[in-house]
């Protein structure tokens, strides 16, 4: 943290005067020869090179000069930012201390001798009222950083933070840009993407291990303020000519709704047993903004059904992360998997249900075993979005975002969230309505008796209210036709869904042949829908089904 922040402090500047001075000329004469390099390598880029990051020989002359530079008043950035990261992070530390401690401030702090590396570098024009760079960096440094730290019982202990190393990508934008020097009115900085941060922690003259917890603490601590105070979306605006930049500040753009419905075909972490799966979801990875869903015990395939919000900043970049677990008690939990979705693939104001493959690691791309799926339903919604998804009930109270596509026509009036109404009151609103359900038939279902048959029935649980129906049985059949169908009396649509299972009856008992989970929010959306249905634990098999709703809303005070 103290790194990163001195870094920005010692060279954003100088950063700004060299594209001003650059821009400067470039508008004299674009002939001239310290620019011949640039516009080369531009000249050699495809439309892919302009989306990732360019490597340095690109931009040889360009990143030399830079890196020259930047090694030569390396010693005065560390004299001149030392006390003042002092200044600027310990409030930040102090913030995200753990409760274990009673104080955590720094000791000692110099960024030591060796300078950070620029390995690459993105230039993006938008619009023509700004620049944006991006510019990768390394530093293997040798910094001297000691944190004095309080416990709770009185114990004082001198922390050392070594062995630090730093790959990223910091993200400038000069906006707006005007016809004075240096040819823009402010600098934005932000660490755009974090490759790699590693450090180690070592009591000066003992054992972190000493305290349990007190190294994951810490370490914990650090990351969570680099994640809120610098990491994009998070941007620090440096004005260079006076004006008003309020319009470069981060502010909420949205509200994303998830319900994380299932997952299924989990890997298996236990020897004995089933895993113990609960999910993470986050958008930015702060602990008071990730979302922790119930643990469901000894299940691979197990069924959630809840509902999440989460504020967006830039639907442009950011991605709603899921990541599953396999609880351990008090052990540390076991990841099964992760996957994510792009809040730029998501259309505002519409329902998107996906199924994710479960990967190891979202930054390695070759992982091929196969982990098991998560089921979603995603809603992005911008604030003041006006398509139809409007309040229709009193402007004191909010609703949830799916509530409102759900409400879209009633005799209201547009209303515009804001992040202070996100933790205002509910009135919720109780979807309530029958549903009417047809079991058309089944096609392909598994053989379930030693002639190669089965005597499928099925049967319907509408999971929250619980209650069930079941079809008559088909004897000796593997494409059995049905067409019953069932109505259920709704009491929570939003909240509620639906789990149609395949059994074989025999006269001895029963043998499960599979289900489908389906949550309600397509039928309330849409009214009316006939489709199939794979069988989930099952080698084969689909069912046909008719649903169809039939509302009558009314209002609960929570």
């Amino acid at each position: 943290m103290a790194f990163i922040l001195g870094l920005v402090l010692g060279i954003t500047i100088g950063l700004a005067v060299v594209v001003g001075f650059v821009k400067s000329e470039n508008h004299r004469s674009k002939r001239r020869s310290e620019l011949a390099t640039t516009i080369a390598a531009f000249a050699r880029m495809t439309v892919e090179d302009s989306r990732k990051i360019l490597p340095a020989e690109y931009y040889p002359s360009w990143l030399n000069w830079l890196n020259q530079h930047l090694s030569k008043i390396w010693p005065y950035v560390n004299e001149a930012a030392s006390e003042l990261i002092k200044t600027n992070v310990e409030p930040v530390l102090e913030q995200y201390r753990p409760v274990i401690l009673s104080s955590l401030k720094f000791s000692k702090f110099t960024l030591g001798t060796v300078a950070p590396q620029f390995t690459g570098v993105r230039i993006v024009e938008e619009g023509g009222d700004s620049v944006t760079m991006d510019l990768e960096m390394k530093w293997d440094g040798n910094p001297s950083i000691i944190l004095d730290i309080k416990t709770l019982v009185g114990v004082r202990l001198p922390v050392q933070v070594k062995n630090i190393g730093f790959t990223g990508v910091f993200r400038l934008i000069f906006k707006p840009l005007v016809n004075e020097l240096p040819c823009f009115g402010a600098v934005c900085y932000s660490l755009k993407e974090k490759k790699d941060l590693d450090f180690t922690l070592k009591v000066v003259g003992g054992d972190i291990s000493s305290i349990p917890g007190l190294y994951d603490q810490i370490e914990g601590t650090i990351r969570d303020a680099i994640e809120d105070t610098l990491t994009w979306p998070v941007r620090k605006i440096v004005p260079i000519l006076p004006g008003d930049y309020s319009d470069l500040e981060l502010k909420p753009v949205g509200i994303l709704e998830v319900k994380l419905v299932q997952a299924k075909e989990l890997t298996n972490k236990d020897l004995v047993g089933k895993s113990d799966p609960y999910a993470v979801l986050y958008i930015r990875p702060l602990r008071d903004r990730m979302k922790t869903s119930k643990t469901i015990n000894n299940d691979l395939n197990p069924i959630w059904n809840e509902h999440f919000e989460f504020i967006v900043e830039d639907e442009s970049t950011q991605h709603l992360v899921v990541k599953i677990y396999d609880s351990e008690g008090l052990q540390a939990s076991e990841l099964i998997g992760c996957a994510h979705v792009r809040l730029n693939e998501l259309q505002p104001g519409k329902v998107k249900d996906v199924w994710l493959k479960l990967v190891k690691d979202l930054e390695v791309q070759r992982d091929t075993k196969y982990r098991g799926q998560v089921h979603l339903e995603l809603l992005y919604c911008p604030f003041g979005m006006e398509n139809g998804i409007a309040n229709p009930f009193s402007s004191d109270f909010s609703m949830t975002s799916l509530e409102k596509v759900l409400k879209s026509g009633a005799n209201g009036t547009d209303t515009t969230e804001s992040e202070k109404e996100i933790t205002q009151k509910k009135r919720e609103v109780i979807v309530r309505g029958v549903l009417s359900v047809t079991i058309i038939s089944a096609e392909d279902l598994p053989p379930a008796d030693l002639m190669g048959k089965a005597d499928p029935y099925v049967v319907l649980t509408l999971k929250k209210a619980g209650t069930k129906n079941k079809t008559r049985v088909v004897n000796d059949s593997l494409n059995p036709v049905w067409n019953q169908t069932f109505d259920f009396v709704v009491e929570d649509g939003l909240h509620d869904m639906l789990i149609v299972e395949v059994w074989d009856h025999d006269t001895f008992g029963k043998d499960y042949m599979g289900r489908c989970i389906l949550t309600l929010t397509r039928v309330l959306l849409e009214g009316e829908y006939k489709d199939s249905f794979q069988l989930d634990e099952s080698k084969s098999g689909k069912l046909n089904l008719h649903l169809k709703w039939m509302p009558q809303p009314i209002l609960r005070d929570c």
